[in-house]
């Protein structure tokens, strides 16, 4: 992850990691060293940003991918220098690469201009109908994964964003964990082939669990 076609980017800000961290926590603002440590605090400035987003942006708003920028910038402006600009090194999950860093200006215009302006606001008169456009706007953002660091919360906190604009509660994502995690790994994946069935299968199941949660 050191070179992006002829330029080193190994001494890009997104790219170091924290002196003493040993590898597990990226150069942040307030000098964090402990993963553990800098998970309590990424939660504890998520909440703080939702509220602030909540304020920010109505159920008529179509949202952009400035909107994007700025729901991570809110978030991570704190912590990371970098926060709310697109990541300009190449990252993978195991062997799956997401996009190239040189294509997610483009991509994130395409993303924009197809699913944003089409899914947004989100005010569908079904729950089936929700489901589907959170599970495109959110798989297709997994794809890209635009920042170097955040891309699954930004992804959460936009479709939050999106379902309140249906007048449903936020949603309580709570249950996606190991084998789940996996089916949502999976249902990334599939949006490679315009699949977009096992993510909704996974929002439709979000929405029914908040529903619940809430005696809906």
């Amino acid at each position: 992850m050191k070179k992006v076609g002829r330029y080193d980017v190994s001494k890009l800000p997104e790219a170091q990691f924290e002196p003493g961290s040993r590898g597990r926590v990226l150069r942040n603002l307030p000098g964090i060293k402990r993963k553990r440590e800098m998970d309590q605090l990424e939660a504890c400035e998520q909440l703080r940003a939702l509220e602030e987003l909540v304020r920010i942006y109505d159920e008529s708003h179509r949202f952009t991918a400035a909107d994007v920028r700025k729901i991570h910038n809110i978030w991570l402006g704190p912590i990371y220098p970098w926060a709310g600009r697109y990541r300009r090194v190449n990252i993978s999950k195991g062997d799956f690469p997401f996009a190239a860093a040189r294509e997610i200006p483009r991509l994130m215009t395409e993303l924009e201009k197809g699913p944003l302006c089409k899914f947004t606001p989100c005010r569908f008169d079904s729950l089936d109908k929700v489901a589907r456009a959170l599970a495109v706007v959110h798989t297709e953002l997994m794809l890209i994964h635009p920042f170097r660091e955040g891309n699954g919360r930004v992804g959460r906190l936009l479709a939050v964003l999106m379902v309140l604009q249906t007048g449903l509660p936020p949603l309580d994502f709570g249950g996606i964990k190991s084998r789940t995690r996996r089916e949502y790994f999976a249902a990334v994946r599939s949006g490679l082939d315009r699949n977009y069935e096992p993510m909704e299968k996974i929002f439709s199941g979000v929405i029914r669990r908040t529903l619940r949660a809430r005696g809906a």
